[in-house]
């Protein structure tokens, strides 16, 4: 290499620190525009939203290359990867009550629910017995402090697409034994992808202003959580552990074994996070995987994957598990990290596209990748009934059907199924919409001895149907 090659390289480096500089200060100047046009409470909340989404902003202009080196990741030790048969194995202790009692229930109650073609929060969205899924939520919890007499709260970190609604709705469970708390996730500015600026002109969200806002993906629970004063408030009350997990994630129920597995660790190697991951199929070759890197358990997602590994990165023989996003996290340790700063988090690049057709970029984190900044983290390997999110109108008609059992708020494979797996189906773009799939079942089949079930075109199905697949 010439020297001249030297100097231009220094040049072009030196000319590219410039431009985030640049990026980066006229982002900052904007900000402080948009924080002029609010007033008392809410400018004091935006603040601390922005100082997050500057932090986020200064790191994606810094990122140089893939987040990882794919020589050094590594299958996880087995001795990370803890089998749930082995801690289901452990008999409870009489103690467990003094366990749910440092226990809070935190679901990402943030989405809602128009990919299924309805208004408001997903989790007012009826999947059983008219039951939604904050219904079934309040009564798992419910029933765990009736039957061991504890007080197990429940938190809802809300979005402000899903707050004032879930507020609403919460006042029919005044009369619940289950204490319900709810806190904000951030609001950030959608970026114009051209010219790396906030879309938004003021802090308004309605009219036209309505997309010019995103709430940050899962990840920013941690600050969310701080901000809100709620973790606080917790710890002083002497909880020390969060069970986190999606509100549509109808298998997330609260284990008691893996709550004493958790609290049963050695004093000198105490386990701050746990992550559940269960088994990959065929369906699930996008999900997110543990890995060993930087002797470092760490959460690898397919977006951090270069392009000529991403076969092998679905590849079932490979990375055979993947992360539930069901996660138990300490609250002391939440508490350390974000005061100390070093929780990094691989920022997620979404691009979208608004109505009017212009180009945005959002930044996100997801809550599983802060598993790195934790000490002792552990994998916990779960049978898939843990994982039972219903994102589509075909999951729906699963957890709708007599192949689950409903008890006290949890679902639970009927007895009278043969095989240990649900069934794989697929409703066409007919059934995409709650409304309609309702339309065209004048009863739920009986599903008990179906294997896989694909529906496309104008199709209703009447009463009192079998669905079995030939033999």
């Amino acid at each position: 290499m010439s020297v001249l090659d030297d100097i231009s390289k220094a040049g072009m480096a030196e000319f590219q620190e410039k431009l985030r500089l640049q990026h980066e200060t006229t982002m900052h100047k904007e900000l402080e525009k948009l924080l002029t046009t609010a007033k008392g409470a809410e400018q004091e909340i935006s603040k601390k939203d922005f100082e997050g989404f500057k932090n986020l902003f200064h790191r994606f202009l810094q990122v140089k290359g893939p987040s990882v080196k794919w020589d050094k990741i590594h299958k996880p030790p087995e001795d990370l990867i803890h089998p749930y048969d082995k801690i289901k194995a452990q008999a409870l202790p009489d103690s467990v009550a003094a366990s749910l009692n440092k226990l809070v229930v935190v679901k990402l109650n943030g989405g809602l629910g128009t990919s299924m073609g309805c208004k408001g929060p997903k989790s007012v969205i009826s999947v059983r017995n008219e039951n939604t899924f904050l219904d079934l939520t309040v009564h798992q919890i419910e029933h765990l402090n009736k039957t061991f007499n504890v007080d197990v709260p429940l938190v809802l970190m809300n979005s402000f697409n899903t707050d004032e609604d879930t507020k609403k709705i919460l006042q029919k469970y005044t009369h619940h034994r289950v204490h319900i708390h709810t806190f904000n996730q951030s609001r950030y500015p959608r970026i114009n992808k051209e010219s790396l600026l906030p879309v938004a002109k003021d802090l308004g969200m309605h009219g036209d202003h309505a997309d010019a806002w995103y709430p940050p993906g899962h990840g920013d629970i941690y600050a969310s959580f701080y901000n809100s004063g709620l973790l606080d408030q917790l710890i002083a009350a002497g909880k020390e552990y969060i069970f986190v997990s999606n509100i549509d994630n109808l298998g997330a129920t609260v284990d008691l074994f893996i709550l004493n597995h958790l609290m049963t660790q050695p004093k000198d190697k105490r386990c701050e996070f746990i992550m559940e991951v269960t088994d990959k199929t065929r369906a699930d070759v996008k999900g997110g995987t543990l890995i060993q890197y930087d002797d470092k358990l760490r959460l690898l997602e397919i977006a951090q994957v270069p392009k000529a590994h991403v076969d092998e990165f679905k590849s079932v023989t490979k990375f055979k598990i993947f992360n539930t996003n069901n996660l138990w996290i300490s609250l002391a340790a939440i508490k350390r990290l974000h005061e100390q700063n070093t929780m990094d988090m691989e920022i997620i690049v979404n691009p979208k596209t608004l109505d009017g057709g212009l180009n945005v970029i959002q930044l996100e984190t997801a809550v599983g990748a802060a598993i790195k900044a934790f000490d002792n983290a552990l994998g916990v390997n779960v049978p898939r009934s843990r994982f039972l999110p219903v994102k589509t109108s075909s999951d729906l008609l699963l957890v709708m059907s007599n192949l689950y059992s409903l008890d006290a708020g949890s679902l639970t494979m009927s007895k009278k199924r043969e095989f240990p797996s649900t069934p794989h189906v697929k409703l066409g773009s007919s059934f995409t919409k709650v409304h309609d799939f309702l339309m065209r079942f004048e009863s739920i089949p009986d599903m008990l001895e179906l294997d896989h079930l694909t529906v496309s075109g104008d199709v209703t199905f009447g009463k009192n149907v079998s669905l079995k697949n030939p033999r």
